[in-house]
């Protein structure tokens, strides 16, 4: 099974922003999600990008049996990425690192989780490998 773990705008930013998000940097969540992995016997690919258009790419490209994205802002507003989600028939889920039904109005909303099979929200970087968990259930 290979997944793909997308990120979008400003994740790269982790660890280097707002406490809200951790301390942890996206590559050492990269790299906690790469061992968790390798001990399940997936083969995961890592895709960070803040450009829209580059992510829509990216999820069509293909080439993977499931996607775990956090899409950033522009889960609260990217019809674009949510378009290209829903043309895709693999199984996908959305991770938010925060609470987004805490935070302020706007980001309560994510257009892009309709999009996708399920959500984990708020369990900070540890959401990533309760995604990556799911999904090797189902290989």
């Amino acid at each position: 099974m290979k997944l793909l773990i997308l990120n979008g705008v400003n994740i790269n930013m982790t660890g280097k922003r707002e406490s809200v998000y951790g301390s942890l940097t996206l590559d050492e969540i990269n790299e906690k999600l790469k061992t968790f992995a390798a001990d399940k016997g997936v083969d995961v690919e890592f895709y960070q990008s803040n450009i829209e258009g580059e992510i829509v790419d990216r999820i069509q490209q293909g080439g993977y049996d499931g996607l775990i994205i956090n899409a950033g802002a522009y889960s609260h507003y990217s019809y674009a990425i949510a378009d290209a989600l829903r043309a895709v028939t693999v199984k996908k889920i959305e991770v938010h690192i925060t609470n987004i039904l805490a935070r302020e109005e706007f980001r309560r909303t994510s257009v892009t989780s309709e999009c996708c099979d399920g959500c984990v929200i708020g369990m900070g970087a540890d959401g990533y490998l309760l995604a990556l968990e799911y999904m090797t259930w189902l290989k």
